[in-house]
């Protein structure tokens, strides 16, 4: 974070300087946070309230850890009744994304930077993660942790960026109309990725149309001189660049060797395919019709998509088209519960997907199973989509029909959210012990347990309320392999003054 003294945090969000910092106004903060436990010397300690707790309760621990500076809502004593030196607001959240926006100005006025936006219902982090890759190559740049995307997870992410900065890197969530258009606004990105429209969300949305108008904020965001990247193999994606003001640039990507809706402006994978672990291969093909070989370390090929869409993004921000092909090639899953294999050393292999599910999601996971699966015992451990509304019934018996469709041996349905799994299964003519359901992990993890053998292959999907990715944690450790690729990071946590944006959101 760039040194601001704690005058000009007040100026900037409008706030009152309150306690020990009305006498130090000159006080220098280098860094900011919403878990205490992760204060240190010199910080900012921002007071959240909490869907789960208030922030304001961790203020004396941040000051414990080093904190010189609070953003809060309410003064707060520490045991002697002296109040601690605070920048005080009426909305703590609002005042971080106030201070967020001026930080990126104040970057943008010092050096180069360029900001790129990703939005999306599905794919969102693993398009973050890959473009973060090729262009830390390049220079300097910051990304989100995990799926920090929404009015907390942004503002932080942009806390982490100093005045080297050369890319910023942004993930943008939404839960309603408005919400992308207030993130973006706060870092006016110069490059914006549009991924897909699903049903995820729909019925807090109001429906589908919906999520294409708030996925589309982000190409009205964008000034002359940006460029806007859209899918152009989603129809409501494409129909976005009516959206684009005058002077923005639209580059397609997409997975089909024709033209993009007749422009010749776009990203291309031919001959796209994936190897025997179930990994996109392809050619990737540039508007100026070069052509590279990309090999990616990802598992599933709905993962093309994203490896355009990143391409597609590093070569609007000018960088030459070997080097990008190259970043994508053998990339593998930097975020948890992403497609994670691990092979334990007992023969059975564990894909653990089970961060975020919406219909779409699901089937491509099922449909990368059944590939890897191909010769193997395959086993499909689902839990709950969540946020589907009205609908909700109707697309979970048809994500347990396409398990039957698939030919997945062994389906077992978690929780009485996704029930109706089981019973699509069932009436699409699973029999027997194929489908069985399931009311808590603990009960998937016993039949789990007596069941695997060497050589059978287990997926685990499901929104992330749902906790089926600690199941899969905990199946995927019980033989571990030496050579396995479950990422040596520890599983992100949620703390109680982060309470729900680890979960991430639209």
């Amino acid at each position: 974070m760039i040194e601001l003294s704690a005058a000009d945090i007040a100026a900037i969000t409008g706030g009152e300087l309150i306690g020990g910092a009305a006498q130090a106004a000159t006080t220098i903060v280098n860094s900011a946070t919403t878990d205490s436990r992760e204060a240190s010397p010199g910080s900012l300690f921002i007071a959240k309230p909490g869907e789960h707790s208030d922030g304001h309760l961790f203020v004396g621990a941040a000051f414990e850890r080093g904190a010189v500076l609070a953003l809060v809502e309410r003064p707060v004593q520490d045991s002697a009744g002296t109040v601690y030196p605070a920048v005080l607001v009426p909305d703590v959240v609002l005042a971080m994304g106030t201070l967020a926006a001026d930080i990126v100005r104040r970057l943008r006025a010092s050096s180069p930077l360029t900001v790129i936006g990703i939005t999306g219902s599905a794919g969102k982090t693993t398009t973050k993660d890959l473009l973060a890759g090729i262009l830390r190559a390049e220079g300097e740049t910051v990304a989100p942790v995990g799926s920090y995307n929404g009015e907390v997870g942004v503002p932080l992410t942009i806390f982490g960026a100093g005045y080297g900065t050369r890319y910023l890197v942004m993930e943008m969530g939404a839960t309603g109309i408005g919400h992308i258009e207030y993130l973006a606004s706060m870092v006016q990105p110069d490059i914006g990725v549009v991924l897909g429209v699903g049903t995820a969300h729909a019925g807090e949305f109001g429906g589908v149309e919906n999520i294409a108008r708030a996925k589309g904020e982000m190409v009205e965001a964008l000034a002359s001189g940006g460029t806007a990247i859209l899918n152009a193999d989603d129809i409501r994606v494409a129909a976005m660049a009516a959206r684009a003001g005058t002077g923005v640039e639209i580059l397609y990507f997409t997975s089909s060797p024709e033209e993009a809706h007749g422009a010749k402006s776009a990203v291309r994978a031919l001959d796209a395919r994936t190897d025997d672990q179930g990994r996109p291969v392809f050619t990737l093909r540039f508007p100026d019709g070069s052509d590279y070989p990309v090999a990616s370390g990802l598992i599933g090929a709905h993962h093309t998509a994203n490896l355009l869409a990143a391409a597609a993004a590093a070569f609007a921000a000018g960088i030459p088209a070997e080097r990008i092909a190259a970043g994508l090639s053998g990339q593998k899953a930097a975020s948890r519960w992403r497609m994670e294999r691990t092979d334990r050393a007992d023969g059975v292999t564990v894909i653990n997907d089970a961060y975020n599910a919406n219909p779409e999601s699901m089937r491509a996971a099922l449909r990368t199973l059944a590939e890897l699966g191909r010769g193997r015992r395959t086993w499909a451990v689902l839990g709950e989509m969540l946020e589907l509304g009205d609908s909700s019934v109707t697309e979970h018996d048809a994500v347990g029909r396409y398990v039957v469709r698939l030919n997945i041996s062994q389906l077992i349905v978690v929780g009485t959210g996704a029930r109706a799994m089981h019973t699509g299964a069932v009436m699409e003519g699973s029999w027997g012990d194929e489908s069985v359901f399931v009311e808590t992990p603990e009960d998937a993890e016993r039949i789990l347990a007596d069941s695997l053998e060497p050589g059978d292959v287990v997926l685990f999907k499901s929104s992330n309320g749902a906790a089926l990715r600690h199941l899969g944690d905990r199946i995927a450790l019980n033989a571990l392999s030496s050579d396995s690729s479950l990422p040596a990071s520890a599983p992100q946590h949620t703390s109680p003054d982060l309470a729900g944006e680890a979960g991430g959101v639209q």
